[in-house]
């Protein structure tokens, strides 16, 4: 737990406010989260080891140290501001979870990790912060890290390809509605912008926003990320046997790569 200053800050409200303007983005954020642990109660063992990927503040290692008791986890991320809400209101179950502080962006992340081999890998939300060649280099590490029979589960909005343009318009159109300043108020949840703006009123806050800055500074978050087509590509070239959507409302995915 955080001491001095950050001692009083409510990390689990803050959590709990990061969840609900999540899942304004993402109405079906649980069930993408269920549908990747139930892939994984049915393809690992009861005990495994899983890396929770540009982790924010742990919002899958909470649900998924909760869902399976023998697990270990390692949330990773490179936002000093999340990764203080994760360890302030999330902990380290009992030691069955540690954070590290990582750049997925930079080839000498997994040194981080403090593993060589993992039964697992899980992703929300996240990876479309990474431009193609980062995120091209990131499969491969990660075809590298997950064992043979292993797992990578990746939830996000990945878009369709040029050969469905149709599909793509329509996705497009309803993630435009969903996302307006309008339908969040009508809805009575936070917009993204809108909890940033309260955290950063917070005193308390003030030197990890400050180092958050420095980390941040010259990253550029891009327009049209990688979508559908790239990451199953990637994914295939860096050794995944299997890779296939295995849950999807229009772009918005969970993306499943056995080793």
């Amino acid at each position: 737990m955080a001491t001095g200053t950050h001692s009083q800050i409510d990390w689990l409200g803050w959590l709990r406010r990061w969840d609900a303007q999540q899942e304004g983005y993402v109405p079906e954020r649980e069930a993408r989260f269920d549908t990747m642990f139930e892939a994984m109660a049915e393809l690992l063992p009861a005990s495994f080891v899983a890396i929770d990927l540009a982790c924010g503040p742990g919002s899958i290692s909470q649900r998924l140290l909760t869902r399976f008791p023998e697990a270990r986890a390692i949330a990773v991320d490179i936002d000093p501001v999340m990764l203080a809400i994760g360890r302030g209101a999330v902990g380290t179950f009992d030691g069955r979870l540690r954070w590290v502080e990582a750049d997925l962006a930079q080839p000498d992340w997994p040194a981080a990790l403090g593993e060589t081999q993992v039964d697992a890998v899980l992703s929300a939300t996240a990876l479309h912060w990474l431009w193609p060649e980062p995120l091209t280099a990131v499969y491969r590490d990660l075809g590298r890290l997950v064992r043979p029979g292993g797992l990578v589960l990746n939830a996000d909005h990945l878009a369709f390809g040029p050969a469905a343009p149709n599909s793509a318009r329509l996705s497009q159109r309803v993630l435009d509605e969903q996302w307006t300043d309008a339908a969040f108020a009508a809805r009575g949840i936070e917009t993204a912008e809108q909890w940033w703006e309260a955290l950063s009123a917070e005193p308390a806050f003030a030197s990890l926003l400050a180092e958050r800055t420095a980390r941040f500074a010259g990253k550029q978050r891009q327009e049209s990320p990688p979508g559908f087509d790239v990451h199953v590509a990637a994914l295939r070239a860096a050794g995944f046997r299997e890779v296939e959507t295995i849950w999807q409302i229009l772009s918005n995915r969970v993306l499943l790569a056995v080793r």
